[in-house]
């Protein structure tokens, strides 16, 4: 216990003289556990998270169901990683909307991977903008199995029309990890900008995540 004691004080105050950049993953998650397992070795706990999930990233998106199957997770754990992953998605999006989306498109890119690079399954989201080209709304329009997302163009449309917004960015993740349109990607592209011009909204883009980069299709000259 004593030992246990010991190496929690030592990794808080090594965190907090400004180690905090030299710490691997797995004591930053260790650091994180300390709060909600106040007693015991939390290391082999952190390096379970971290290998069952892949990556950082990986854990903070992991699915709550694929988070309560991992032995020795609890509520507790997973109500702080779930905080952690939208304390970051937050202040990702709370950077973003400082500016017209024009003006901070990277932080627009940063925000939909923080949210979408590590999920499991296909995930369509869609983010509403004012006239001033400021977002409005972030919804999750279908969320489909690994590898099939319903769109439907009348409902997107709708949907813009009920937030009032003038344009909108669609965004999706491929969970394979490659951003690569499909050509059903393209095709479902240029049926909702078909219909959203019949009632002058702008399609701005659509973003297609993968697990390490983006395709933005307007960029790509492919809508």
């Amino acid at each position: 216990m004593t030992d246990h004691l010991g190496h929690r004080k030592r990794l808080r105050d090594r965190f907090l003289k400004g180690g905090e950049k030299s710490i691997p993953d797995y004591e930053l998650i260790e650091l994180l556990l300390f709060g909600v397992i106040p007693r015991g070795d939390t290391k082999p706990l952190a390096k379970k998270l971290l290998d069952t999930c892949g990556s950082f990233a990986g854990l903070l998106q992991a699915d709550i169901e694929k988070l309560k199957s991992i032995p020795g997770v609890g509520e507790a754990t997973i109500v702080a990683l779930k905080v952690i992953q939208e304390a970051a998605c937050r202040l990702v999006r709370e950077e973003a909307n400082t500016q017209t989306t024009l003006n901070s498109w990277q932080s627009i890119i940063n925000y939909c991977r923080a949210r979408m690079s590590h999920l499991t399954v296909e995930q369509f989201r869609l983010l509403f903008l004012d006239q001033k080209n400021k977002v409005i709304a972030d919804e999750i329009q279908q969320q489909g199995t690994i590898n099939r997302t319903p769109i439907f163009p009348r409902e997107i449309v709708k949907r813009t029309l009920e937030l009032g917004a003038t344009s909108l960015i669609m965004v999706h993740n491929h969970p394979s990890g490659d951003p690569t349109p499909s050509q059903a990607d393209i095709d479902i592209t240029r049926k909702v900008i078909k219909a959203a011009r019949e009632l002058e909204i702008q399609v701005l883009d659509h973003l297609i995540i993968g697990r390490f980069g983006h395709t933005s299709l307007r960029e790509k000259r492919l809508i």
